[in-house]
């Protein structure tokens, strides 16, 4: 064998050595919430171009079935399709933020930021023919499956009372941030920006 053939068998093995060392990239996926809404509406544009410019891979997709988002549906759609895994950040707006916590309950994430999430129906239908309040909650594989999760909730939220994120939180024992002027974050009014969940991204990874 020439020395040449040896150099490249030796750069070739180096190099696939180096790729299987690197650490697999960080993800965010975002996640809207039911009655149709889209990946387009609210701060979710904004939160995706702003870890854009980090240099953070952001996935934003429209979810199917997005009138009920069945959780079926949505915990298939982000396992298969979008391969959520423990390299990956959920950012999950109402009902995103529900999936994002029936998801914690099966599969690995490195972490959650939950806004204006619930943890019951609240006697709405649609949100009972969602499935995700069918079975009780296990909190603490929540917790297991992921490294951290960060909450943002308000008390003027027109469709969660305070009650339920707080349970939300004593539960999972949430990096919490509790306001009193942001509402249900957006649906219930304009809301396009959101630099709270861009610092805590940053906190978190680093950036």
């Amino acid at each position: 064998m020439s020395k040449k053939i040896i150099f490249l068998v030796a750069v070739t093995f180096f190099n696939v050595c180096l790729a299987d060392c690197e650490e697999p990239m960080v993800k965010v996926i975002l996640i809207h919430g039911n009655g149709n809404s889209t990946i387009s509406d609210n701060w979710l544009p904004y939160v995706k171009e702003q870890l854009t410019k980090l240099g953070v891979k952001v996935i934003a997709r429209d979810f199917p079935d997005a009138y009920l988002a069945k959780m079926s549906t949505w915990i298939s759609f982000l396992k298969d399709e979008l391969k959520a895994d423990a390299h990956t950040i959920i950012i999950g707006h109402s009902s995103g933020a529900v999936c994002a916590m029936r998801y914690a309950e099966k599969y690995p994430l490195l972490g959650t930021v939950l806004v204006g999430v619930c943890y019951t129906d609240l006697g709405f239908e649609t949100e009972r023919l969602s499935g995700y309040y069918d079975a009780p909650w296990n909190w603490q594989a929540i917790k297991n499956n992921q490294q951290w999760i960060v909450q943002f909730a308000s008390t003027d939220d027109p469709w969660i009372p305070i009650a339920e994120p707080r349970h939300v939180r004593k539960n999972l024992n949430t990096e919490y941030y509790e306001y009193s002027n942001k509402g249900h974050f957006g649906g219930d009014r304009v809301f396009t920006e959101f630099p709270e969940c861009i610092e805590v991204i940053k906190q978190k990874l680093g950036l």
